[in-house]
């Protein structure tokens, strides 16, 4: 049976709140005299302001003023926003299921990726395609957000997009049905590589907790088991949540049945809540590692916390991003809805993983994170220590790896104005039919030495880390009097440091390299192609794979402190 959308939500699964709890009696006093005085000032200004009001525009400005002294999470929806939260209760929306990005040489919005089986790759798009019109609507000139919103629109409406390819120069009309797209909450499942040991090691990556997730995990897992997984591994880096439910069912996968997994806690009794697991456990024994970062929110942080207070896995990664607030939709006359934070979720060890003091006494919304200092103790179901505030903080803390500035500009969007390495990904597509399969796909020199001149020749230039450090020294050293008595040093510092971007891209060759060859994987295999591929290099998944590969140390760091 369905759920209700309400449950869909992150942490909502509640009822609409019916029955405001008791207030005093003062408190009931100074809403009613605040709320004559807004009504009188809005008269007074509708009345007597120098320009018409729009009362749209002006109360929509105060309301979320308003919702600006609570949490980001408490957000108002006006009628032409409803899709907005639809789309983020479902993660389903109509249009063509493509990325675009704002090319800034050509000063157009192209495609960037499309995804597959949706409409913009059955239509032949390609990343690169340089998007001219919809319909009668020219897009010279438009943002990103002005061309998403015309590709999208009621499912089964079709317009007429023309677009070029820059490879050919070629104009190409095309007509394109929209289509209900969500996107794939379980991009990717199977194997690891496992060094040519014998344990197989399994892996699922979960992108988003939305509708009937649990059931796509436990389908993949079960296939996993049966194709003779012996451990597991649960990627939810990156996942910034969803449903409640869901998380609590995903539990439920490697927990008994009955086990209480997470505990809601609000001003009103309707927002208290306890979920528990529902149904007999796949499997209570294998191994399991889940991996999450600072991007792990909310049902992520439910699900790998929850595993953590029993027992269940070693958590494996950088502290998540802590939030432990409850939301529920709620519907507003006139076709309008608010989502509202109700309550505080607690994991089982009675925590609440909850980053972040959000302030009202001001009015501003000031907000302040929860020191390690302020935090308590909680203990697992085995007597490990743990603790609330701040996330979930990580079993076996292992950093990603970094990316150095010139990669970083080179491969985000807006910060090289040249393009040069995502035209030079576009001319690679364009030339290439196909590639060899994701996981051994790889550039070579030759490939590298194309790319490297087109940096060099293109004038592509970035902030090098090194060089604002030297100038903030020098100002400093100039501010506290001792640049002059060594402007030798500094001057020979300097030269040290000049800026080579041919030097740069050797030293970095190998990061920058594996992104554009992401990119290209992409382009012909999808996102699952781009998880195969990044894989190969991950160090959070190789520090996975060794703790499982070894059940003396996996067993160890679940092992209470005092027994170890």
């Amino acid at each position: 049976m369905r759920r209700p959308i309400a449950l869909l939500f992150v942490l909502l699964s509640l009822l609409p709140l019916g029955v405001a709890a008791q207030q005093p009696s003062s408190h009931n006093l100074e809403v009613g005299k605040n709320l004559d005085i807004f009504n009188t000032l809005y008269s007074r200004l509708d009345l007597f302001y120098v320009d018409t009001l729009n009362p749209v525009q002006t109360m929509n400005a105060a309301i979320n003023g308003m919702l600006r002294s609570l949490d980001p999470y408490t957000e108002y929806y006006p009628e032409d926003k409803g899709k907005d939260l639809q789309m983020m209760l479902t993660g389903k929306y109509a249009g063509i299921g493509a990325l675009v990005k704002y090319h800034s040489q050509l000063k157009r919005v192209v495609i960037d990726v499309p995804y597959e089986g949706m409409p913009a790759a059955e239509a032949g798009l390609r990343k690169g395609d340089i998007i001219l019109s919809i319909d009668d609507t020219l897009m010279a000139d438009k943002t990103v957000s002005y061309v998403s919103s015309h590709l999208r629109g009621d499912a089964g409406t079709t317009f007429l997009l023309r677009v070029k390819r820059p490879s050919t120069g070629k104009e190409m009309k095309m007509k394109v049905t929209r289509r209900n797209i969500k996107l794939p909450e379980l991009p990717y499942y199977g194997f690891l590589d496992n060094g040519g040991q014998d344990k197989k090691i399994g892996y699922i990556k979960l992108e988003q907790f939305t509708e009937d997730c649990a059931k796509e995990v436990r389908r993949a897992f079960v296939d996993l088991r049966n194709r003779g997984a012996q451990a597991l591994v649960f990627d939810l880096r990156g996942n910034g949540g969803g449903s409640e439910m869901e998380a609590v069912d995903i539990v439920n996968i490697w927990v008994p049945q009955g086990q209480t997994v997470v505990e809601n806690r609000g001003k009103v009794r309707q927002a208290n809540h306890a979920y528990t697991t529902r149904f007999e456990p796949v499997d209570t024994i294998m191994p399991l590692v889940v991996l999450v970062d600072g991007e792990t929110a909310s049902a992520s942080e439910i699900t790998s916390g929850a595993l953590q207070d029993l027992d269940r896995a070693v958590v494996l990664g950088t502290r998540t991003y802590g939030k432990g607030l409850v939301q529920v939709p709620m519907d507003l006359p006139y076709n309008t809805n608010v989502k509202i934070t109700t309550s505080k979720y607690f994991i089982p060890s009675g925590r609440c993983i909850q980053a972040v003091n959000y302030g009202r006494s001001d009015g501003t919304g000031y907000k302040e994170r929860i020191p390690d200092s302020l935090t308590h103790v909680f203990y697992t179901r085995g007597g490990r220590e743990v603790r609330d505030g701040g996330g979930i903080k990580p079993d076996v803390e292992v950093k990603p790896d970094s990316i150095p500035n010139i990669a970083y500009y080179l491969s985000t969007g807006g910060l090289d104005s040249t393009e040069v390495m995502f035209d030079y990904e576009v001319d690679y597509i364009s030339r290439h039919q196909q590639i060899a399969p994701a996981e051994t796909f790889r550039l070579t020199d030759d490939d590298w030495a194309e790319f490297r001149r087109r940096v060099v020749e293109s004038g592509f230039t970035y902030d090098a880390l090194s060089r604002t450090h030297f100038n903030n020294l020098v100002k400093a050293a100039k501010f506290e009097g001792y640049y002059d008595e060594a402007r030798d040093v500094f001057d020979a510092l300097e030269k040290k440091l000049n800026h080579d971007v041919g030097h740069d891209l050797d030293i970095h060759r190998s990061i920058i390299q594996e992104l554009m060859e992401r990119d290209i994987v992409q382009a012909y295999y999808y996102q699952q192609g781009a998880i195969q591929l990044d894989l190969r290099t991950d160090n959070q998944v190789r520090a996975a794979v060794q703790l499982l590969n070894s059940s003396d140390d996996y067993q160890d760091v679940l092992r209470p402190a005092a027994k170890k």
